[in-house]
C-alpha cells in the first residue's frame, strides 16, 4: 500500500500528537520544579493538583496515541525549544514569576494544539475522531489550568514588584472563570480521573474500526478505500497481536472458549492479507472483500463484547483490568512501531 495525500496527513496529525507528549513531559517536570520552590501552601496546593492532572493526562495522550495507530516523533524545533525551556527552569535567570508566565504559555500551547488535533481530525477522517475523543479531557484541563495560572501569576508579580499581598477576592475570581469554563464545554468532554480499563480501550478499538468500516462502504475512491483499508490492516493487526499477548491468556481459565477468539483472529488476519494483496481500483471486488471482513470482525466483537467482557469483569478488580490496559497499550505501542519500522 504506497502513502497517499491523506496518509500524509494522518502522519502530519501523528506529529502533533507526539509534540504534544513531549510538553506534557515538560509542564510535569516544570510543575515538580514550582511545588519545591514554592512556599505559598494556598499556590503549591494548586501546583500539586496541576501535577496531578497532567500526570494522569500523560496517559491519556499515551491511550490517544496508540489508539490513532499512526506513529509520529516531535519535530526537531519541538525537541530544541524544550531544551532551552528546560534550561530556563533549572537556571536562577528567571524569578519564580517568569517561569510561570513561561509555563503558561506551554499550556496556552497545549491548548491549542489540542483544538488543532480536533479539528484536523474532522477534515480526515471519522475513524480520527474516534481515536482522538479522550482528548477533550486533556484539552479541558489544561484550559481549567491556565485560568488558575492566570491568578498565580497576578499574586507573584504584585508580590514580587511591590512586597504586598494583591486583592484576596482573586481566588474567587479565578473559580469562577473555571465554573464558567465547565459550564461552556464541561458537557462537550469526557473528564476521568482514571485511566481507562481494559475493557475500556478494547471497546474503544472496536468503535473505531467500525467507523472505519462505514468511511469504506461510503466512498467509490480507489484512493480512500486504499487508505481506509490501510488504517484497518494496521488497527486490527495491532489489536489482535496485543490481545493474544495479553488479554486471552489472562482470559483463558475463566472463558473456556478463548480458543474459538483465537481461531477467529487467525481467519481474519488471512482475511486481511488477501485484502491487502486486492487492486482498490476494482471498486467492488474490493469493497465485497471487506464487508465479509467487517461481518467477521462484528461477529468477534459480539463475542468479545457479550462474553469475554463479564469474565474480565467479574474475576478481575478494578486495579488488575487497569494493570492490562497498560499492558495492552504497551504491546498495541510496540507492535505499531515495528509495523513502521516495516514500511519505510
Amino acid at each position: 500500500m504506497s502513502v497517499t495525500l491523506d496518509d500524509t496527513k494522518r502522519i502530519a496529525i501523528a506529529q502533533q500528537l507526539a509534540n504534544m507528549k513531549a510538553i506534557q513531559n515538560l509542564l510535569i517536570s516544570n510543575e515538580q520544579k514550582f511545588i519545591e520552590a514554592c512556599t505559598d501552601e494556598e499556590i503549591r496546593k494548586r501546583l500539586q493538583d496541576f501535577l496531578r492532572d497532567d500526570q494522569k493526562n500523560l496517559g491519556v495522550l499515551d491511550t490517544v496515541m496508540v489508539q490513532y495507530g499512526v506513529k509520529g516523533e516531535p519535530k526537531a524545533t519541538t525537541q530544541k525549544m524544550i531544551e532551552d525551556a528546560q534550561k530556563l527552569m533549572q537556571g536562577s535567570e528567571l524569578s519564580l514569576y517568569e517561569k510561570i508566565a513561561q509555563h503558561e504559555l506551554l499550556k496556552h500551547g497545549q491548548v491549542m494544539a489540542g483544538l488543532l488535533v480536533h479539528k484536523c481530525a474532522q477534515v480526515v477522517g471519522a475513524d480520527v475522531a474516534a481515536a482522538i475523543a479522550p482528548l477533550n479531557a486533556v484539552n479541558f484541563d489544561n484550559r481549567a489550568h491556565q485560568e488558575q495560572l492566570k491568578g498565580i501569576l497576578e499574586i507573584l508579580g504584585t508580590r514580587e514588584l511591590t512586597g504586598q499581598e494583591p486583592d484576596q477576592s482573586l481566588w474567587g475570581r479565578v473559580q469562577d472563570a473555571v465554573a464558567a469554563l465547565t459550564g461552556v464545554v464541561g458537557s462537550a468532554v469526557t473528564r476521568s480521573d482514571d485511566e481507562m480499563d481494559i475493557r475500556a480501550l478494547i471497546r474503544m478499538d472496536h468503535q473505531k474500526v467500525n467507523t472505519l468500516f462505514a468511511e469504506v462502504q461510503g466512498t467509490n475512491d480507489p484512493q480512500k478505500l486504499q487508505e481506509f483499508f490501510g488504517q484497518i490492516y494496521k488497527d486490527l493487526s495491532a489489536h489482535s497481536e496485543a490481545e493474544e499477548q495479553v488479554v486471552y491468556p489472562a482470559v483463558r481459565s475463566y472463558y473456556p472458549d478463548t480458543q474459538e477468539l483465537y481461531s477467529e483472529q487467525a481467519e481474519m488476519k488471512q482475511m486481511l492479507e488477501h485484502i491487502k494483496s486486492l487492486n482498490s481500483s476494482s471498486v467492488d471486488n474490493f469493497k465485497a472483500n471487506v464487508e465479509q471482513l467487517m461481518r467477521a470482525v462484528q461477529d468477534h466483537v459480539k463475542q468479545e463484547e457479550n462474553e469475554m467482557f463479564p469474565k474480565l469483569r467479574d474475576n478481575f478488580s478494578h486495579e488488575q483490568q487497569k494493570q492490562m490496559a497498560t499492558e495492552f497499550k504497551t504491546a498495541k505501542s510496540q507492535l505499531q512501531e515495528k509495523m513502521a519500522a516495516s514500511m519505510k
